[in-house]
């Protein structure tokens, strides 16, 4: 009964093999070797259009250097309240950007409001030395707490962010569960929106050690390769990044594993939703399930053997919980299994 996160599963035997393939023989270093090189083309393919693709280690760096490309002095980049950059990242953005400070936006359920994001924008008018200066937005798709930014908010942030000409990042640590739960493309759902730069995510799902940066405007990408390797995150192999992702990307398999993993979910939030003593705390739209549950019952299935965060109750929903309740994270990944989720509810109905 592991819902702690899916950064607590192992990697996918599909590419465990795959790694195991690649460790024989030899091959050009530094993302110079034939397999990198059909990764690049790979992942164009994917987004239907030209892309410069950066392999990282893990999503903190994979953020972190995206907004280090169009760092600026005093400059301000805008993100949700919630979001991972701000709230867990231990400062890394700002110390990559060059001292690049976050400003947050309000918004429910994790999603930045965009008449909230335009207001916080305009905050800091061109030239004002004294407050600085506004460099990019960053949204995170699914987000913190398991909801989705539609097409059509995307859509509205972009705009927002590019009328005031500013690039529009998106951090997709969980990119893959969003995209099954709209059911739409990988173009669809970025730079056909308007998305800039991507934080492509494998690691949650099923990667051992996968991370890439994906620009789709490539301009942007012109001093990546120095600000990756001074920070220490040019792999010499990095051809076992490759492999990860070229097993990962193989017929659909990165999909499918999005897929189970919000099954799991849905499953998951449909029998906490059923019991009379629990309740949602909001609607779960990927693989992510907050529930409100009596202490007494969230202490039991700890006991037990299940494994889940007490997450603090988010400071737009002060009123959420009674007294004697308390608010969980859950989360599913592809090695979640029906018989874990069942296990679960039956402890919480218990």
């Amino acid at each position: 009964m592991q819902f702690a996160s899916d950064n607590w599963a192992g990697a996918h035997p599909a590419i465990a093999a795959r790694l195991v393939t690649e460790a024989q023989g030899f091959a050009a270093p530094y993302g110079a070797s034939d397999l990198d090189k059909a990764m690049e083309a790979r992942f164009a393919e994917i987004f239907e259009t030209d892309v410069s693709v950066f392999f990282v280690a893990t999503g903190t760096a994979a953020n972190s250097l995206a907004l280090a490309t169009v760092a600026k002095p005093g400059g301000i980049v805008f993100c949700h309240s919630e979001a991972h950059v701000t709230a867990d990242e231990c400062g890394a953005p700002q110390f990559l950007t060059g001292a690049n400070r976050l400003h947050t936006v309000p918004g429910l359920h994790g999603r930045m409001e965009p008449e909230a994001l335009a207001a916080a924008i305009d905050r800091f008018p061109p030239g004002a030395v004294h407050q600085g200066r506004p460099v990019a937005v960053t949204l995170t798709q699914s987000t913190e707490v398991g909801s989705i930014y539609s097409l059509t908010d995307i859509e509205a942030i972009a705009a927002i962010a590019h009328a005031r000409d500013l690039p529009l990042h998106m951090d997709g640590a969980r990119f893959a569960n969003a995209l099954v739960a709209l059911g739409c493309t990988p173009a669809e759902m970025t730079w056909k929106r308007g998305v800039d730069m991507l934080s492509f995510g494998g690691t949650k799902n099923g990667c051992w050690c996968a991370e890439a940066i994906v620009f789709f405007k490539r301009d942007l990408a012109t001093e990546m390769p120095f600000i990756r390797k001074r920070s220490a995150q040019l792999f010499s192999k990095t051809r076992f990044i490759s492999a990860q992702f070229d097993a990962y990307l193989e017929n659909g398999l990165w999909l499918d594993m999005a897929r189970n993993a919000n099954a799991m979910a849905a499953r998951l939030a449909k029998g906490l939703d059923g019991l009379n003593d629990a309740r949602l705390a909001w609607e779960a739209q990927a693989n992510e399930v907050f529930a409100v549950l009596p202490e007494a019952k969230a202490a039991a299935a700890e006991a037990a053997g299940a494994r889940f965060y007490r997450w603090e109750v988010p400071r737009e929903r002060p009123d959420l919980l009674e007294s004697g309740e308390v608010l969980i994270r859950l989360v599913t990944s592809f090695a979640t299994t029906p018989q874990d989720v069942d296990t679960f509810l039956a402890l919480c109905a218990g």
